[in-house]
């Protein structure tokens, strides 16, 4: 994606964020893989769990933007900048591929799911993970604000993530040759401070509306934004608790049907 991305920001709720991939690695079944993939590794904090589970393997992590890579690298992971929409890897090239929380950025990604699979071998695995929650007030209230004057007319076709259900998912890779574990689960995160969801979503998806607007609009649209989200997520005793929905898809892969 275009939009500059944070590590620091994003590492804010590192605890929080990085629970699905825990969760989503547990179902991964390989024993002794050689080659693994991170794709979409951000910062690189996950990656390196990639590299401690399996330490006898080679272990890349991919991603779209530099300071993400730049920081990986800096953490030790071996890293490199590739958009995930051109990627072309060597079919039947991994052992395991994982992509967590990237795949809501790429637009039409369920048709990208079958070249994925087809980069691992049989008897390989791939594990994806993406948030689903975008119908709720954090999503929702900004696109809002951002259709009002005097933001509209800057904020016309920005990035915007979205995703698919499980019974979707399950559906794709069974047919691109998997035997598929599909779930989802609703975490709730307890935030500490009046503002903490504006400052989660600043670290994410709020990040392409901030680059579209002109240096002069963004602090009024912010500080509307998060007037509107305390409404939305109101403190309590200095806490607000944020339900966040993602999707998981755990993928055996057997061949083509």
């Amino acid at each position: 994606m275009a939009s500059p991305w944070d590590p620091d920001r994003y590492l804010t709720y590192a605890d929080e964020r990085g629970r699905p991939f825990l969760e989503l690695l547990a179902r991964v079944g390989a024993v002794d893989p050689a080659t693994v993939v991170d794709l979409g590794c951000g910062p690189g904090n996950l990656t390196a769990l990639l590299s401690r589970r399996w330490p006898g393997a080679d272990v890349r992590g991919l991603d779209s933007s530099p300071a993400m890579v730049e920081r990986a690298r800096q953490a030790g992971v071996v890293a490199d900048l590739v958009d995930v929409r051109s990627w072309r890897p060597e079919p039947a090239a991994l052992d395991v591929l994982v992509t967590n929380a990237t795949l809501q950025w790429v637009p039409g990604h369920l048709e990208l799911l079958p070249r994925l699979v087809a980069a691992v071998r049989p008897g390989g695995w791939f594990a994806m993970q993406v948030p689903g929650n975008f119908a709720e007030p954090s999503h929702r209230i900004r696109e809002e604000l951002a259709a009002e004057e005097p933001y509209a007319e800057h904020l016309v076709g920005i990035e915007r993530p979205a995703g698919h259900d499980a019974a979707t998912y399950w559906e794709v890779l069974a047919g691109a040759g998997c035997e598929v574990d599909a779930w989802e689960t609703t975490y709730l995160h307890v935030l500490t401070g009046e503002d903490a969801v504006f400052d989660w979503i600043s670290g994410t998806s709020l990040l392409p509306t901030r680059a579209a607007l002109p240096p002069e609009l963004w602090p009024p649209f912010a500080e509307e934004l998060r007037r509107r989200l305390r409404l939305a997520y109101p403190a309590q005793n200095g806490r607000v608790k944020l339900p966040f929905r993602r999707i998981f898809a755990v993928a055996a892969v057997t061949g083509p049907s």
